[in-house]
């Protein structure tokens, strides 16, 4: 099966659009494959504001998030692996969802015992 993972963020990506809030991904910049703004990294991690009017063209993918903005009025193609996504929220008021580290990862199914027959037993 396919991650849930960038459905969930494209679902509240446009629930805090639709209410006219300002979408931000907290994302861990230190992820391979994430491509953004050295200088506006604090601890290893960014917080990126994806709000329709400061970005342009938005692609929310199942493997990465891709746009380009403009830092300190350069401009940049920000690329933000799907796993590199620690969170999304409203800047207003903080609703949104954090996702685990576990989230991430590939885990196997569990592993499946085959089914035991009914046996009969002597009761004394």
């Amino acid at each position: 099966m396919t991650s849930l993972k960038p459905y969930l963020i494209r679902a509240i990506y446009e629930w805090i659009t639709d209410n006219d809030l300002t979408p931000h991904l907290l994302v861990d910049a230190n992820h391979s494959g994430a491509v953004v703004p050295q200088q506006f990294i604090d601890d290893g991690k960014i917080v990126l504001n994806i709000r329709p009017q400061a970005i342009q063209a938005l692609a929310l993918g199942n493997e990465d998030i891709r746009f380009n903005a403009r830092f300190g009025g350069n401009p940049m193609l920000i690329i933000v692996p799907i796993p590199a996504v620690k969170a999304i929220y409203a800047k207003e008021n903080g609703k949104g969802m954090i996702f685990d580290q576990d989230d991430d990862t590939d885990s196997p199914p569990p592993e499946k015992k085959p089914p035991t027959k009914p046996t009969l037993r002597v009761v004394k």
